[in-house]
């Protein structure tokens, strides 16, 4: 490649996270996305008809040639992705790639996740940020390597948490961040001056993990502090959900934290699962240290309603045990 040539990217991802450093790639004459990466079409909603991924949906109206291998280590696949003669790959939330493509660029391959590394590697770094409380996070560019999340960190963008964020406002916020560090790593590349730190590893790091069903039940002898976080860091998706006395499961959009009740005395405090409500304008639950106050809610079957509305259709008797 001579030095006016641009530098030949291959783009793979899958989810809308990825759509804006795809299309903001593409404005960089300096650059050219030659073919993109991306899941297989996959079955979806009641009438399980064949959904393509939002990065192929977005490649398609750029004209842009779309890969979609069931298996990163077929020789067919990996002879396909080397005729394009790639400078370079750009991955964002992609799979895990085997090293023969990853290390098949020239140039190496490069990942933009959103957490400020090495802080929560794993499959859910927005979720887990807000699950644990941050009130800040960020977005990083780094190298490739074998193990996971772990290879030279090039750039990083810090992006402040604040207390009204959730999984979706952040999500938005990181999306767009990650689209801008990630035009300004692959100029760094082209220019040949990119910078790169060896990730140091710490008793101290926080990992993201893949976010499971169960992981969302509210578990009421934790602190109200803690499961309004755990709410937020869901909300809203996969969401936060308990289930009633009645066995139903209600989903928990927002909450908040609330100090124990001042005017209760010593040993007054319910027992944590105990729930609360004038049947009109309040919702809350007794945890282990405070009160959770639920403030937008989903009954299974019903809407996502605000806890005043949907207690206007809820019979709050059944939330009260029986007296023997």
């Amino acid at each position: 490649m001579n030095s006016t040539s641009p530098l030949r990217l291959i783009f793979m991802g899958t989810p809308e996270f990825a759509v804006p450093t795809l299309e903001t790639l593409l404005t960089w004459p300096g650059c050219q996305v030659v073919a993109v990466v991306t899941a297989p079409d996959k079955p979806a909603g009641r009438g399980r008809q064949l959904a393509e991924s939002a990065v192929k949906q977005a490649a398609t109206r750029h004209n842009l040639p779309v890969l979609q291998p069931t298996n990163l280590k077929s020789p067919e696949f990996q002879a396909e992705l080397r005729s394009y003669e790639a400078d370079l790959q750009v991955v964002v939330a992609f799979r895990m790639l085997p090293e023969a493509v990853w290390n098949m660029p020239r140039l190496g391959s490069i990942n933009i996740h959103a957490s400020l590394l090495p802080q929560y590697r794993g499959a859910a770094p927005i979720n887990w940020a807000l699950i644990q409380g941050e009130t800040q996070t960020g977005v990083t560019s780094f190298f490739l390597q074998h193990e996971i999340d772990t290879g030279d960190l090039i750039l990083q963008d810090m992006v402040p948490i604040s207390e009204e964020d959730n999984f979706g406002t952040l999500y938005e916020k990181l999306k767009a961040s990650g689209a801008a560090l990630a035009l300004r790593t692959v100029q760094a590349i082209a220019a040949g001056n990119v910078p790169t730190t060896p990730q140091t590893a710490t008793e101290s790091l926080r990992s993201a993990p893949k976010i499971q069903k169960e992981t969302g039940r509210l578990d009421f002898t934790q602190s109200a502090p803690a499961l309004a976080n755990l709410v937020r860091g869901l909300s809203p998706i996969p969401t936060a959900f308990t289930q009633l006395p009645d066995g139903r499961t209600l989903k928990v959009f927002r909450a908040q934290a609330m100090a124990d009740d001042a005017d209760s005395g010593p040993g007054a405090v319910a027992p944590p699962g105990t729930w609360l409500t004038d049947g009109r304008t309040y919702l809350r639950v007794q945890t282990g240290a405070g009160l959770l106050d639920l403030l937008d809610v989903q009954l299974e079957g019903k809407k996502r309603l605000p806890v005043s509305d949907f207690l206007r259709g809820f019979n709050a008797s059944t939330l009260t045990p029986p007296t023997a």
